[in-house]
């Protein structure tokens, strides 16, 4: 069953934040659509298994969007579609502040000379019997863009851990740091299996080496501190709008002790994560 999302709602009200959001979440999404066109568009996306999760935002930038939206919205509920209908709204006076600090021109200026009030208040009239059909409507007005994600992330995801994409990553301090890395640890201050002649030519992966690595108490009880401190960060990451994270765990040569304690981690949070990746970019350059 196609998942499919019509956002719709106030200017200025933050449809382009939740779209951004909608993308980062695996959505397919299409802005500014005109409402005559969702059934057509729909039509065309059932033949392909490749847009299972569709978000479209139509609001009074789309002409006739009072029947043509309610057409399109009767005819998706009689298809084999999970559709939700979101609104987004905004108090008048934060909208004006909005609007005068973006200096972005309101779809209904010109209708009403430039005199935004009024503008704004014709268009929520325009909207009303919208807003009246929704199936949710968020208020945005006191919302920072972090809280309006974590709002739709519970009502289209339903938890945090289904929406953050975590990678764990090894790498080796002398290939260079890796670029893209939210949380870098240095861990060459374990004992190096590379030191013994036995373990050389091994990785990480290998148990002889993983045993040797915690083997020591150290590295113990810094991966443990590893996992109470990541475990306390992720949430407050995916709070200020992150929906990845790279972990990147760094040795000398990125073939020993980066590797077991990457793997370690990825255990871990593959308990807690629907969406967690382990990399290990240098297991084979030595």
């Amino acid at each position: 069953m196609k998942e499919i999302v019509l956002l719709t709602g106030v200017s200025g009200a933050g449809k382009s934040t939740a779209m951004s959001f909608m993308e980062d979440a695996g959505y397919y999404c299409i802005d500014n659509m005109p409402a005559e066109l969702i059934s057509t568009f729909i039509e065309l996306m059932e033949k392909s298994d490749d847009y299972n999760k569709i978000a479209i935002v139509a609001d009074v930038r789309s002409k006739g969007v009072f029947t043509a939206f309610t057409e399109a919205v009767e005819d998706l509920k009689y298809g084999d579609y999970s559709v939700k209908i979101i609104f987004l709204d905004i108090k008048t006076p934060e909208a004006l502040k909005r609007y005068k600090l973006t200096r972005r021109k309101h779809p209904f200026a010109d209708k009403f000379q430039g005199r935004l009030e009024e503008a704004l208040q014709y268009e929520k009239s325009v909207l009303t019997p919208i807003r009246q059909s929704a199936d949710f409507v968020i208020d945005t007005s006191d919302l920072s863009n972090n809280q309006l994600r974590s709002r739709l992330t519970q009502i289209l995801i339903g938890e945090d851990k289904d929406v953050m994409n975590l990678n764990v990553m090894s790498f080796g301090f002398k290939h260079g740091i890796p670029t893209d890395a939210d949380f870098v640890l240095d861990v060459r201050c374990l004992p190096n299996p590379y030191w013994v002649e036995a373990l050389r030519s091994k990785t990480g992966l290998d148990k002889e080496v993983h045993d040797y690595v915690f083997s020591f108490d150290e590295s113990l009880e810094l991966l443990e501190r590893l996992k109470s401190f990541l475990d306390f960060l992720n949430p407050l990451y995916i709070k200020e709008g992150k929906s990845q994270v790279v972990i990147a765990i760094g040795c000398t040569g990125g073939n020993h002790r980066s590797v077991a304690i990457a793997q370690e981690l990825y255990k871990h949070f593959s308990r807690h994560w629907d969406n967690v990746t382990i990399n290990h970019r240098d297991i084979e350059r030595r």
